[in-house]
């Protein structure tokens, strides 16, 4: 099964919209996400502390800041 990595961050709203986004997503088209809170690891912070959200599959970062529902799907399912 696909896991999806969710780099985010309490207290942040384009955070929120995302992730209704992916779980969105994630019912029709079967995947799993893994939450990956950017200050539980400073790589994360590092690497992405001005980009979250991110949306990263099999080390690709597919989508980040403002998520777009459509043409996330349409990425996604390249891996499915």
């Amino acid at each position: 099964m696909l896991t999806v990595h969710f780099y985010t961050k309490e207290n942040c709203p384009l955070c929120d919209k995302a992730l209704f986004i992916l779980e969105d997503l994630q019912e029709e088209l079967g995947f799993t996400i893994e939450e990956r809170d950017i200050y539980t690891n400073d790589e994360w912070l590092e690497a992405y502390g001005l980009m979250i959200p991110v949306v990263q599959v099999d080390g690709e970062d597919l989508q980040y800041g403002i998520i777009d529902r459509i043409s996330l799907r349409k990425r996604l399912l390249t891996f499915i």
